[in-house]
């Protein structure tokens, strides 16, 4: 029975690979769960020509003409029906969200929202959401989840928003209960990075089965500034610190924080809006059919995986770590039954 286990258990795993492309992947990229396909960019050294710097990076991807999110969705999704409101505060402009289809498969989308104007951009708060627009977005999670549907997510916010009456409604909590919510939702998460990538604001929604980032699209902690004055007390030194913080796409890709970059248009994404849409529909359909095979208590075993390596690190040739003793606080805690034992 064991000798019949055991082919059958490697031929499936090899069967799941297959179906998410990581032997390739992960023998030729070591980067990630998707193969070169569909125009993507999968290795650094494709920039060692041309490769812009943090600074720049910074600079392209906080362009105010690039495309934001309805701008995405109305030229690389169809019947976009959108739907509004967390159904206990209010609707927050800076997150917009609703059914739509990518290629004839209904999906579920959502994004943030900047503006292509000042006008707008107050309208929708500079693209930073308040906690009622977290709460929106789980709501369509819960909805994309009943319907097996799956979800696409588009990033493009500093960061979201720091004010009085965010952190009165539970700024926080919002956060941690949206990443909370997308590691175990059961359906296949795709996510794009179409600028800016600022702080937890951005890993609300970026927590996929794959992450892409366009070209010139930055993902990191803090913004530069926030970075520079923390560090060395004053914001003039941005460009150090984007430099330090290894924010720029090569640099994601060299990490593994994105699993591969999507090509803009020559100049940039804010030169050509229709051919930036049509490599992220591209990009979205060839991953959707990839991931959409996969058994979901699979898709959820990968994407934990994936997010837990982040910051793990193993040099060779040194010895194994002992652990920590316990805190004092964890042995106060302890049943009585467990401390009795000692």
């Amino acid at each position: 029975m064991l000798d019949r286990i055991g082919p059958l258990r490697d031929g499936a795993k090899a069967s799941l690979e297959d179906a998410l492309g990581l032997g390739n992947a992960r023998r030729v990229e070591k980067n990630g769960h998707l193969a070169i396909e569909a125009g993507l960019i999968t290795d650094a050294s494709a920039f060692a020509s041309a490769r812009p710097t943090a600074w720049q990076a910074v600079q392209a991807a906080r362009h105010i003409g690039r495309p934001h999110a309805l701008d995405i969705i109305a030229r690389a999704f169809d019947r976009f029906q959108e739907l509004h409101g967390d159904r206990a505060f209010r609707d927050d402009p800076a997150i917009v969200g609703g059914i739509a289809e990518l290629a004839g498969r209904p999906v579920v989308v959502i994004g943030q929202q900047k503006g292509a104007s000042t006008e707008e951009n107050i309208e929708r708060n500079f693209g930073m959401p308040y906690p009622e627009g977290y709460r929106k977005a789980m709501r369509l999670y819960r909805l994309a989840e009943k319907f097996h549907l799956p979800l696409v997510t588009l990033i493009d916010t500093p960061g979201a928003y720091p004010g009085p009456e965010a952190e009165e409604r539970g700024q926080a909590e919002a956060i941690a209960s949206s990443i909370h919510r997308m590691t175990r939702l059961a359906t296949p998460i795709v996510a794009v990075v179409l600028g800016e990538g600022g702080s937890g604001g951005a890993l609300a929604l970026g927590v996929a089965d794959v992450v892409l980032a366009l070209e010139n699209a930055t993902y990191s902690v803090i913004s530069p500034e926030g970075c520079a004055a923390i560090l060395w007390r004053s914001a003039a030194e941005a460009e150090r610190a984007a430099e330090a913080m290894k924010l720029a796409g090569p640099d994601l890709l060299e990490t593994g924080v994105v699993d591969a970059l999507i090509r803009e248009p020559a100049g940039g994404a804010h030169t050509d809006h229709d051919a930036t849409a049509a490599a992220i529909k591209t990009a979205l359909v060839a991953q959707l059919e990839r991931l959409t095979r996969v058994p979901i208590a699979d898709l959820l075993s990968l994407r934990y995986e994936r997010f837990r390596a982040f910051g793990a690190i193993v040099e060779p040739g040194t010895e194994v770590v002992q652990a920590p003793p316990m805190p004092w606080w964890r042995r106060a805690l302890r049943s009585p039954l467990r401390r009795g034992r000692r």
